[in-house]
């Protein structure tokens, strides 16, 4: 596995495996790897010859407050986790190599980055979508990965990627839970014994939405109001946002029919998690 720093090496490395007739897949992750990343790393290397993991703790999308300097760091662990994987290189950056002293250049997407995630988070998605942008130009990937937990940051990247005209195709992978439903996060890290037993709530909210759509519900107003119940529930939990939406457009819905998004954000003591659940509702009335 090889390890790169500086992004002319990592564009020169690309470089060479495309001219060899290799297409290449990144995995763009900020390091304290866990299952979800490991499986977008499995669901790159399907879809593509090499696949590139870069570890990179953005400075850019945490806002004034936030956990930047808390964010877990353990580059040995990661490398340790993907070293049997099928990652044929590391891309490291350091922060002078992407933000120099005098940096004042940044992508913004105006549309669907302005509510939920974007209204809670000041400047998040500009961090994420100039990062994004500078991984891409370094990279030069055929393919770019990203997990369906951090449903409006796809969005927000896929829209940016189709305006602008960039020759890399997304491709979504699944949640991946803990057995008791709770989506793999590196913040999970910051939960108590305590917390960690209340968190489940994001996913019993999400699964309740599930269940009344199933059994005809077609009120958004009414499924996000059993949502908000259950998480009430629990003492720690304080919700952010919680929301029925368009999975493209992020609007909210005005009646559940089609592809419909479940969404939310919880402080649990802390700690702030999000989650989310797209359901179907098929032409016989089946949801899946």
């Amino acid at each position: 596995m090889l390890r790169l720093n500086e992004p002319s090496r990592m564009r020169e490395w690309s470089r060479s495996q495309r001219s060899s007739g290799r297409s290449i897949a990144l995995v763009p992750t900020m390091g304290a790897i866990h299952a979800g990343h490991l499986s977008l790393v499995d669901l790159a290397a399907e879809h593509a010859d090499c696949v590139v993991v870069s570890i990179f703790v953005n400075p850019a999308q945490f806002g004034k407050g936030e956990d930047l300097g808390a964010y877990p760091r353990d580059l040995d662990r990661d490398i340790e986790l993907l070293f049997d994987l099928p990652v044929e290189a590391l891309f490291l950056p350091a922060e002078s190599d992407l933000y120099p002293g005098d940096y004042s250049t940044w992508v913004e997407e105006t549309s669907i980055s302005q509510g939920w995630e974007g209204a809670s988070r000041p400047d998040h998605f500009r961090g994420v979508t100039t990062i994004v942008t500078r991984l891409l130009l370094a990279v030069e990937p055929e393919l770019l990965v990203l997990g369906q937990k951090d449903a409006q940051q796809v969005a927000v990247i896929s829209r940016m990627i189709r305006d602008l005209l960039l020759p890399v195709e997304v491709m979504v992978g699944a949640t991946v839970r803990e057995s008791d439903g709770l989506a793999l996060s590196s913040r999970n890290a910051y939960l108590s014994g305590d917390e960690r037993g209340q968190a489940v709530c994001l996913f019993e909210a999400l699964s309740e939405a599930r269940r009344l759509v199933s059994g005809g519900e077609v009120d958004p107003v009414v499924v996000t109001r059993h949502m908000r119940e259950r998480i009430e529930r629990e003492p720690d939990a304080r919700i952010d946002y919680l929301a029925a939406l368009d999975p493209i457009t992020f609007e909210p819905v005005d009646t559940i029919a089609g592809r419909v998004m479940f969404c939310l954000a919880v402080h649990i003591g802390r700690t702030r998690l999000i989650d989310n659940d797209i359901v179907t509702i098929q032409s016989g009335g089946d949801t899946v």
